[in-house]
């Protein structure tokens, strides 16, 4: 069976939500656990970052991803240390790290730890395997170094242009509780831009 990899995109590490967890006073259960030697998963410290965005990507990528021998089925960006498990468990250190570098400014310290894991996923690829990245394909932070080694091998839902991270969020949680798969298409030669879509219904 063909794999079919989904790539995250990060939660914001510098936000007011990351200085709630990362606050060394703070008793809430996760704060206190990345606190601890063992630390959280990133994917449970990424949600509550995020919230409902980062929610919709991991149920969604967990929900239809297709792990095989050579390719998980989900992947994370991180701003430092390339394309990385949502299970890896991470600390109060390891979010300050990310919390240090930014995406958005050509900062090498993301630049080549992500070309390398996407070389290698690149490299060894099947025929009918499939990489999605559910993040933003407006700007060029996540999209050029992608586009770059993966080619229109690299795809990503089509209802996502136009709507904001809430929206999608949303959407991708509205699909997994449907069991329902939305459509990909290549982000190489895409429409990154759109009018914004009618409001989601709200759920019975």
């Amino acid at each position: 069976m063909p794999s079919r990899i989904f790539l995250l995109s990060p939660a914001r590490c510098d936000g007011e939500r990351a200085k709630l967890i990362l606050n060394p006073r703070a008793e809430f259960p996760l704060a206190h656990a990345l606190r601890e030697p063992d630390g959280v998963e990133l994917g449970e410290v990424f949600s509550f970052l995020s919230g409902l965005y980062f929610r919709g990507k991991l149920a969604y990528a967990r929900a239809f991803g297709r792990a095989t021998a050579s390719h998980p089925g989900t992947l994370v960006i991180t701003t430092e240390r390339g394309l990385v498990s949502p299970s890896t468990r991470v600390t109060r250190n390891d979010l300050c790290a990310f919390a240090e570098v930014d995406i958005g400014g050509g900062d090498e310290r993301y630049l080549t730890p992500l070309r390398r894991d996407v070389e290698a996923i690149a490299a060894s690829l099947g025929t009918d395997d499939q990489v999605v990245l559910l993040g933003s394909i407006a700007t060029g932070k996540y999209c050029d170094t992608l586009v770059a080694a993966l080619g229109d091998r690299l795809m990503f839902p089509r209802e996502f242009v136009g709507r904001g991270d809430m929206s999608r969020g949303g959407l991708l949680l509205r699909q997994v509780r449907e069991s329902q798969e939305l459509e990909y298409i290549p982000v190489a030669g895409a429409v990154r831009r759109g009018a914004r879509p009618p409001k989601l219904a709200p759920l019975p």
